[in-house]
Protein backbone atom coordinates (compact mmCIF):
# COMPACT_ATOMS: atom_id res chain seq x y z
CA UNK A 1 0.00 0.00 0.00
CA UNK A 2 1.42 3.14 -1.06
CA UNK A 3 0.06 6.08 0.64
CA UNK A 4 -1.57 9.33 -1.74
CA UNK A 5 1.03 11.54 0.20
CA UNK A 6 0.49 14.46 -1.84
CA UNK A 7 -3.33 15.08 0.06
CA UNK A 8 -2.53 14.71 3.66
CA UNK A 9 -0.56 17.15 5.51
CA UNK A 10 2.72 16.42 7.59
CA UNK A 11 1.23 15.72 10.64
CA UNK A 12 -1.15 13.43 9.15
CA UNK A 13 1.62 11.35 6.76
CA UNK A 14 3.30 11.09 10.48
CA UNK A 15 0.65 9.60 12.05
CA UNK A 16 -0.19 7.49 9.41
CA UNK A 17 3.00 6.09 9.24
CA UNK A 18 2.82 4.48 13.13
CA UNK A 19 0.09 2.63 11.62
CA UNK A 20 2.10 1.12 8.75
CA UNK A 21 3.54 -2.33 8.64
CA UNK A 22 7.25 -2.86 7.98
CA UNK A 23 6.71 -3.68 4.65
CA UNK A 24 4.46 -0.92 4.39
CA UNK A 25 6.69 1.39 5.82
CA UNK A 26 9.89 0.22 3.79
CA UNK A 27 7.44 0.50 0.53
CA UNK A 28 6.70 4.03 1.16
CA UNK A 29 10.23 5.24 1.76
CA UNK A 30 11.19 3.04 -1.63
CA UNK A 31 8.58 4.46 -3.34
CA UNK A 32 9.22 8.17 -1.96
CA UNK A 33 13.07 7.73 -3.11
CA UNK A 34 12.57 6.97 -6.69
CA UNK A 35 9.63 10.01 -6.81
CA UNK A 36 12.71 12.14 -5.45
CA UNK A 37 15.56 11.00 -8.16
CA UNK A 38 12.74 11.49 -10.72
CA UNK A 39 12.51 14.58 -9.53
CA UNK A 40 16.41 15.25 -9.66
CA UNK A 41 16.38 17.67 -6.70
CA UNK A 42 16.91 17.36 -3.07
CA UNK A 43 16.26 20.21 -1.26
CA UNK A 44 14.91 20.76 2.53
CA UNK A 45 12.11 22.57 1.45
CA UNK A 46 10.82 19.91 -0.70
CA UNK A 47 7.80 17.84 0.50
CA UNK A 48 9.03 14.70 -1.08
CA UNK A 49 12.07 15.07 0.85
CA UNK A 50 10.12 16.19 4.23
CA UNK A 51 8.12 12.74 3.59
CA UNK A 52 11.55 10.68 3.28
CA UNK A 53 12.78 12.55 6.53
CA UNK A 54 9.88 11.67 8.24
CA UNK A 55 9.50 8.03 6.98
CA UNK A 56 13.13 7.49 7.86
CA UNK A 57 12.31 8.72 11.20
CA UNK A 58 10.03 6.52 11.80
CA UNK A 59 11.76 3.23 10.78
CA UNK A 60 14.56 4.69 13.09
CA UNK A 61 11.67 4.97 15.84
CA UNK A 62 10.65 1.42 15.23
CA UNK A 63 14.53 -0.16 15.11
CA UNK A 64 16.04 2.16 18.19
CA UNK A 65 19.69 1.86 17.12
CA UNK A 66 19.94 0.26 14.22
CA UNK A 67 19.56 3.18 11.98
CA UNK A 68 18.33 2.40 8.45
CA UNK A 69 19.58 -1.38 8.21
CA UNK A 70 16.05 -2.71 8.39
CA UNK A 71 15.02 -0.59 5.52
CA UNK A 72 18.47 -1.37 3.99
CA UNK A 73 18.30 -5.34 4.23
CA UNK A 74 14.85 -5.25 2.96
CA UNK A 75 15.24 -3.32 -0.24
CA UNK A 76 18.26 -6.06 -0.48
CA UNK A 77 15.83 -9.35 -0.02
CA UNK A 78 15.26 -11.13 -3.39
CA UNK A 79 11.30 -11.94 -2.45
CA UNK A 80 10.35 -7.93 -2.16
CA UNK A 81 9.28 -8.32 -5.53
CA UNK A 82 7.65 -10.39 -5.21
CA UNK A 83 5.31 -8.63 -2.39
CA UNK A 84 4.38 -5.45 -4.87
Amino acid sequence: MVMNFAAVSEREFALALEAMTDDELFELVADLEKRSEALNRASPTDEIFAKIVLTENAIERRFPGQMLLPYKEWKDRPDRLTLQ
